[in-house]
């Protein structure tokens, strides 16, 4: 991993020179990670716009084994101020470090202060997101974790209903317990996120939190949920019913499962993200359900399960190659119930990888 990890220091010294900075101070972990592979829950790291061997990680003692094992390419500092020892060191270098960026998102404004004034001569320059921009598009090792992070919710979702995990009687809190232990059992640290079960009435929230409410036959029973793996998130969706599903739940289902075919079929390289957003929400509103479908179609997702792009109607930019990204458009029945269907996917030349496979017909339990 060292390797990888060295690649995307390269590319991030590209951006830097780009921008007249001689070094970018890295203070948020997950970038940390990105760039190093560090794990732990204190980290600076310096990259210098010209030279790798005056790139410099600083964490504190807890982590001193963690750091030797995790970041062994780089030249280490121990400090438990490690933000602030880093400015130091670089106000230090007089004259070496004219112009340093600062992930400005990441920093408050009395932290911004000390970090000037430790700083000393070295101006701290502004400058947001360069990380995240690399990490738009993921590489193949992140991709791997994602497609592991998938696959342990494909089958959590399989042995649950396989092992009579879905069935009326249960409440919404069981369900969703029992589908995060499942994910555990096939590989995942943990789950991406607060998973959502909401069933009958319920499924007709989007972002439904789970209760006591009791399953009950002819529920739709709406599942988002994801797995995590090596710091990477899985997130899909699905709707069943309980028993025999009626006309009106088949109708909105398959409504639903073509307009997510749609967006799917949308996710190509160069295609703005409001027209993938549009792709889909077309199919619904078509078909008389337009104000039902209530949020964007999809977002970014990786170290973080909610990254860049988003993909709405507001959203900005254009899809490129080997971002990984979800399409999960929704209908909403106020006191009825509802349909979701997402899935997560890499985009490729042609067609997109999918990387959540769990079936999209209507499963009736």
């Amino acid at each position: 991993m060292s390797e990888t990890h060295a690649h995307r220091r390269d590319a991030l010294r590209s951006l830097l020179r780009e921008r007249d900075l001689d070094a970018l101070l890295v203070t948020d972990l997950l970038n940390i990670r990105y760039l190093t592979g560090f794990t732990g829950s204190n980290a600076a790291l310096v990259v210098h716009a010209g030279d790798e061997n005056r790139t410099v990680f600083c964490t504190d003692g807890r982590y001193l084994t963690q750091a030797e094992e995790q970041v062994p390419d780089l030249e280490r500092v121990i400090d438990r101020a490690s933000d602030v020892t880093l400015a130091q060191r670089l106000g230090e270098e007089v004259g070496v470090y004219r112009r340093v960026g600062f992930e400005s998102q990441h920093v408050t404004v009395d932290n911004r202060d000390v970090l000037d004034d430790a700083a000393g001569k070295s101006e701290l320059v502004r400058a947001p997101g360069l990380v995240e921009d690399l990490r738009l598009i993921k590489d193949e090792t992140e991709i791997d974790a994602l497609r592991m992070a998938c696959a342990a919710a494909d089958r959590a979702l399989a042995d649950l209903i396989e092992h009579g995990g879905l069935r009326p009687g249960r409440t919404e809190l069981e369900v969703a317990r029992d589908l995060e232990a499942r994910m555990l059992d096939n590989g995942a640290a943990g789950p991406s996120f607060d998973t959502i079960v909401a069933a009958g009435a319920n499924s007709a929230v989007p972002h439904h939190r789970p209760t006591d409410a009791v399953l009950t036959t002819g529920d739709f029973v709406k599942m988002d949920f994801g797995a995590l793996v090596d710091g990477y998130h899985s997130d899909m969706t699905r709707t069943v019913v309980l028993g025999k599903a009626a006309d009106w739940q088949r109708d909105v289902y398959e409504l639903v499962r073509a307009s997510q075919a749609a967006g799917r079929a949308a996710v190509k390289a160069g295609t703005e993200v409001s027209e993938v957003d549009t792709a889909a929400r077309q199919v619904i509103t078509d078909a008389g359900h337009g104000e039902r479908f209530l949020h964007g179609l999809g977002h970014g997702v990786g170290l973080e399960i909610h990254e860049a792009p988003t993909l709405s109607q507001r959203g900005d930019g254009r899809i490129a190659e080997r971002m990984a990204v979800t399409v999960e458009p929704g209908v909403y029945l106020a006191g009825q119930g509802g349909v979701r269907i997402e899935d997560t996917l890499v985009v490729r030349p042609g067609t997109p990888e999918l990387l959540t496979l769990t079936t999209k017909e209507l499963v009736e339990v």
